[in-house]
């Protein structure tokens, strides 16, 4: 095996060698270079191409099952957010519905009161009154006083009926919100099963992908192909960015930046990967699921799968500055969003082909990867 991967790694510096000579370059050595490369070659080609098919085609299925857990934990986040929006709204109702009932017995205790009193002022006065009209003045104050009395007793009725028929429609709503609280619930429960079954065959999918990617001897060139590709992404981003507002960059916040999620540095900056790379950022042993958050303001400026970091996310924060999230389980923002500093922009989990749960993270400046670790607050 490893003799194996020593020759594909002279062939990688042979084919190098030919790409950077000039024209002039002395025709035996070229000839010799390329008998060399031919040769090598020839031994693995087969294997090669063979293995590189089935890899292929089990990222591809890699990525259909990333999707379906990204589109779940999407829609089991929102879920979530409904179902606390939707108990405030029934402890509101509630509230309500208790303050409406008490503002009820308050006017039947009013209105009984004032009956009770009418009663205990004597129901026979009114009809002696009308019989005796010797005091005259007395009796047209004693009819003005029954008058006002009655006017205000039906205009508390009336206020009593309508307060009741705020408690019925309350009532309505309370029971409306509480069907929408068990159909929400039923949905989480629904959206829970399927991240699961999605989980279940991505784990499948991934161990199929590792045993062929153990079994093939081209790791190297995979692991150069994964970091060139992100360095090609980084550089067209560069390139093609354009910036829609003033961005102040992390000059002044060197050392003092929040790291993106909580966690363990599995791997730091500049520590040597499989097949002779260093690492461009650092790998946080993450739980899934968990917030990953911007480290300053930005703007969102790549969001995409991509092939080794699995779910990937890129902020620009001017000046030169951009910092990159990948291995996420789904992401939560769109290119051309702008994030303020602990903004949520994606969650935690392990695409791209990981073992376990974790964040890829890096800081970049004028596209040079710089050490995370010197920028962002003592863990």
């Amino acid at each position: 095996m490893n003799r194996r991967i020593n020759r594909l790694i002279k062939c990688g510096l042979i084919l190098t060698s030919l790409a950077a000579a000039p024209a002039v370059a002395n025709e035996d050595r070229t000839k010799k270079d390329l008998s060399e490369v031919q040769n090598a070659l020839e031994q693995s080609r087969a294997e090669y191409d063979a293995q590189r098919k089935k890899i292929a085609k089990l990222q591809k299925s890699l990525k259909s099952h990333e999707l379906d857990i990204a589109k779940n934990a999407k829609a089991l986040n929102m879920a979530e957010q409904s179902v606390k929006e939707t108990q405030q709204q029934q402890k509101q109702q509630q509230q309500k519905a208790e303050q409406l009932d008490e503002k009820h017995n308050e006017f039947q205790r009013i209105l009984a009161a004032q009956i009770k009193s009418a009663y205990m002022a004597g129901g026979d006065d009114y009809s002696k009154m009308m019989l005796n009209q010797e005091d005259t003045a007395k009796f047209e104050r004693t009819l003005s006083y029954y008058n006002y009395l009655n006017k205000a007793r039906i205009e508390q009725i009336e206020e009593l009926k309508e307060l009741q028929q705020q408690i019925v429609q309350n009532q309505i709503e309370l029971a409306k919100t509480e069907q929408k609280l068990v159909a929400l619930h039923d949905e989480q429960k629904r959206r829970q099963t399927a991240l699961v079954s999605a989980q279940k065959d991505r784990q499948t999918n991934f161990k199929n992908l590792k045993a062929q990617i153990n079994g093939t001897k081209s790791s190297i060139n995979y692991l150069k192909e994964n970091q060139q590709t992100l360095i090609t992404t980084i550089e067209e981003l560069e390139k093609e960015k354009t910036q829609k507002i003033e961005l102040l960059g992390l000059n002044k916040s060197k050392g003092k930046l929040n790291w993106p999620s909580k966690g363990k540095l599995e791997h730091t900056f500049g520590q040597r990967k499989h097949g002779g790379i260093d690492w461009k950022g650092v790998l946080i042993g993450a739980k899934e699921g968990a917030n990953i958050n911007s480290v300053q303001n930005g703007q969102v400026v790549f969001a995409d799968w991509l092939k080794g970091y699995g779910w990937v996310i890129v902020v620009d924060h001017g000046e030169g500055f951009m910092s990159l999230y990948g291995h996420a389980q789904t992401l939560l923002k769109d290119v051309g969003d702008m994030v303020r500093e602990g903004e949520t922009l994606a969650l935690v989990g392990q695409s791209g082909g990981q073992a376990s749960s974790g964040l890829y993270f890096e800081i970049r400046h004028k596209g040079r990867a710089v050490n995370p670790v010197k920028w962002c607050r003592r863990i």
